[in-house]
């Protein structure tokens, strides 16, 4: 909402120095939200001129421009060349002086164009910023002012005014009007309020036939409550809209079209009430509201042909519809640039109605934006007669006897609330005086009976409805300031839990090793579930929502992994092809015959107890949380002296290593072999015998599909699983003050034989002097028999109460010989 500042004056006191800050600041104290500042942004000598004389100067390029000498109030005339020709000698008009700056910013000097130096410029009103018009320069005469020459015009279009934009929530329709906002204003400076409703006077007519027949209410709520009509005669087509509405309009958002429709915007931004006017000659007979029928048409005024539906409410004359109630009229009854006569009216329609008609025929306008937040329906009367005094007094009409007033609402039902409420809500303490007088300063009437307060909310607030919304506005009205600002106190053996905290550990091991985390959907299509069955790679059924949002996605995933890789194509598309991602997630594990809710849920709000509860929670399928890891690109970039290494299985794998680092446990590797895997490159990982994930490389032709590159390194782990295997306790090892003892080993094996067997059984052979294992080189070639492999593994051994001897390293080296011998018949490689 856009409020001009001077057109907020007329309805509260504001200070003589009024900044736009300071209104901005009063409004957000309120609870409004600060969205930006209007103004013309003109600077400069912008003055009343008179033309003098013009001669016309046809151009070889076939324009014809006019020389003209213009009387600016100075001395001596100034010429200046115009491209316009809607002027003669005599005429009044805007003339901006070398050293103005117009909207753009489009800077004034003197400059020399078509053989003459243009001393200024005569202005159009586009050029000033007051409206889209610009075949023509801005003529004091059709604004109907006559001002001296050399006047300021910027005071006297009013193109010196500035407005403040604010964001108005949809529960304080109210607001989107000067009357709203201005009550707002003087809530927070306790200046006086000016009720602009007070200053019409009252009108009554009779006689103009109304109907309303609703006769298939929506949710119980009739289509109209209200509907005032009022009749003009004999207004002047050819009267132009004053130069202060124009510009109090262009402030507020509007452009003029016309003064008949410039009024009608001028009083809804005025009091919140749409208005729509109706050339009186062309309705036929009286006015009707009713539900559109199937199959009816309504060309609107934007000569669009619109077919109705049951649902939309529209107005109605003698030949049928001639608007959609709330949101545009028909263009039949259109008021043109021949109507003398006009029909204001002015109703109050069902709010679900209005905004599902704007929706379904995608036309949002001012009006509907009110209505759909509700209207005063005590105003209506009195906006249709403010609009009957601006058009007597500026397009020179006379107000008729004719009209209709309808009014058919329902008193609001008082609000019961104890005077303590505030305080035991907001948690500040309250007078009974703040309470009250803010609950009447805000338009309720109060009654008291006690300690009970019985609320009558004002009209003009359908969002106060229970004693919840009226301390919300005590709080707001007295201020958010008196609200203290202390965090309160976690009451003891609270806090996170032990999987809570596991899960943190491994997300923060996970950034620290340089990836990144993500959030996904858990929704996938049966194709991709088909795809990436899970951790055990079983492609059996998957939990199938009987809602989804997307029918083709309409499945809870199995894994993380799909939605990685879709994480994936997106950033490589984008030209961010190194990728290391990960993600913390619930995956979706059905179970064989598992029935799912139960049928003793209370209907309504009801609270389900502890058993029912129960009873959903056992009826649900197993939910795991799983984590899952995805590296594709360079690991490594090239650079000088540095060559590129990209992703690959020993990544994940060293991914999955942080991750049981993180919880405390020990991961076992084992090849395998899993339908998402590149045969050869996938690993099943195991703690204490039992598969808790997997690792390797996606298969070539998934990584095709997905446009990413051939390698693709992809890990997956059950966190829950690591969780329920891991100490109670991470055990911190000590920092050891003995030198460590180093040996390469090499053995030859079947190279059937899996390099993770092969390493526990070395492991178990060197005894408790071995600290550290890990296999270095995988070798077949020259030198080893076909058919079998090198595998060379890095020892190192330690004591924590000696230093070791050579002699006790090479003892401990020959027992891992000699398990692994006995287990797999390895030998020593010569």
């Amino acid at each position: 909402m856009r409020v001009p500042l001077r057109w907020l004056g007329e309805s509260v006191d504001l200070p003589e120095d009024v900044t736009l800050e300071h209104v901005h600041a009063a409004l957000v104290s309120v609870g409004f939200e600060e969205e930006d500042v209007h103004t013309y942004d003109l600077t400069g000598p912008i003055v009343v001129g008179r033309v003098l004389s013009l001669e016309p100067e046809p151009q070889k390029n076939g324009k014809t421009i006019n020389w003209c000498q213009v009387d600016v109030g100075e001395p001596e005339p100034r010429g200046i060349v115009c491209g316009a020709h809607n002027f003669v000698e005599g005429d009044l008009v805007v003339v901006t002086l070398p050293g103005a700056v117009l909207p753009g910013p489009f800077p004034i000097a003197a400059r020399k164009t078509y053989g003459h130096v243009s001393d200024g410029m005569i202005a159009s009103a586009r050029e000033l910023g007051l409206g889209d018009e610009h075949d023509g320069i801005l003529r004091f005469a059709d604004l109907g002012i006559e001002p001296e020459v050399g006047a300021d015009a910027v005071a006297l279009l009013g193109l010196d005014d500035a407005a403040v934009e604010i964001n108005v929530t949809p529960d304080r329709g109210y607001a989107l009007s000067m009357r709203g906002v201005a009550r707002e204003y003087a809530h927070a400076t306790g200046a006086s309020f000016h009720d602009p409703v007070a200053r019409v006077a009252p009108r009554g007519a009779e006689g103009f036939s109304v109907t309303i027949d609703d006769r298939a209410p929506i949710r119980g709520r009739q289509g109209a409550t209200t509907f005032v009509t009022r009749v003009v005669r004999g207004i002047d087509p050819t009267v132009k809209t004053p130069a202060w509405m124009v510009s109090r309009l262009a402030l507020a958002g509007v452009r003029s079209i016309s003064l008949p429709v410039d009024i009608t915007n001028y009083v809804m931004f005025e009091l919140g009430q749409p208005l729509h006017g109706y050339d009186l000659a062309k309705v036929v007979g009286g006015l009707g509201v009713r539900r559109a029928t199937a199959g009816e048409t309504l060309v609107t005024l934007d000569d669009v042909a619109r077919k109705l539906d049951p649902e939309d409410l529209v107005i109605t004359d003698g030949d049928g519809p001639v608007g959609l109630a709330g949101v545009m009229g028909g263009a039949r009854t259109e008021i043109s640039a021949t109507t003398t006569d006009v029909l204001i009216e002015a109703a109050v329609f069902d709010q679900v109605s209005i905004a599902r008609t704007a929706r379904r025929h995608k036309l949002p306008s001012e009006a509907s934006r009110r209505f759909e937040r509700g209207v005063d329906p005590l105003v209506s009367e009195a906006a249709a007669n403010r609009a009957v005094e601006l058009l007597v007094e500026l397009a020179g009409g006379t107000a008729d006897a004719l009209g209709s007033t309808v009014v058919d609402t329902t008193p609001r039902p008082a609000v019961a609330m104890r005077i303590g409420r505030p305080a035991e809500l907001i948690g500040v303490e309250y007078t009974d005086a703040e309470v009250i007088d803010t609950l009447r300063a805000i338009g309720a009437t109060v009654d008291v009976d006690g300690e009970l307060l019985s609320v009558t909310p004002p009209t003009w607030r359908p969002d106060l409805v229970d004693d919840t919304t009226l301390v919300e506005e005590i709080a707001r009205i007295v201020g958010y300031g008196r609200i203290p600002s202390v965090l309160p106190v976690a009451p003891p053996g609270r806090g996170l839990t032990g999987h809570q905290r596991a899960r943190r550990r491994v997300a923060d091991a996970l950034a620290a090793a340089g990836l990144v985390e993500v959030v996904t959907a858990p929704f996938v299509s049966a194709a991709t579930q088909d795809a990436y069955p899970g951790i055990d790679g079983d492609g059996g059924p998957s939990v199938v929502l009987a809602n989804a949002l997307d029918s083709e996605q309409n499945r809870l995933r199995r894994s993380g992994l799909p939605a990685l890789v879709d994480v994936a194509r997106r950033n490589v598309s984008r030209g961010l092809v190194d990728v290391a991602v990960y993600e913390t997630s619930r995956v979706f594990l059905p179970a064989t015959g598992h029935e799912l809710g139960t049928a003793d849920v209370p209907a309504g709000a009801a609270l389900p107890d502890r058993a029912t509860l129960a009873a959903l929670d056992a009826s649900l399928p197993p939910q795991p949380f799983h984590v899952s890891a995805l590296l594709t690109g360079h690991r490594v970039v090239k650079q000088p002296g540095v060559s590129a290494e990209s992703y690959g299985i020993a990544d994940a794998l060293d991914v999955a290593r942080e991750i049981a680092w993180a919880v405390g446990v020990e991961l076992t590797v084992a090849q395998t072999a899993h339908p998402s895997l590149h045969p050869g490159r996938a690993a099943s990982l195991l703690v204490g015998g039992a598969v808790v994930g997997v690792a390797g490389e996606l298969l070539p032709e998934l990584s095709e599909a997905a446009v990413l590159p051939r390698v693709v390194a992809v890990v997956e782990l059950d966190l829950d699983a690591l969780f329920a295997a891991a100490p109670e306790l991470v055990s911190v090892a000590p920092i050891e003050s003995y030198p460590a003892a180093t040996q390469d080993l090499s053995l030859v094996v079947d190279a059937e034989v899996p390099a993770g067997d092969v390493l526990d059984a070395v492991r178990t052979g060197a005894g408790e002097l071995l600290e550290y294992a890990r296999l270095v080189d995988d070798y077949r070639g020259t030198g080893v028999d076909e058919g079998q492999k090198s595998l060379t593994f890095a020892l190192r051994f330690r004591a924590t109460d000696r230093t070791l001897t050579a002699a006790e390293a090479s003892e401990a080296r020959d027992g891992a010989v000699r398990r692994a011998g006995e287990r797999f018949g390895a030998t020593l490689r010569d």
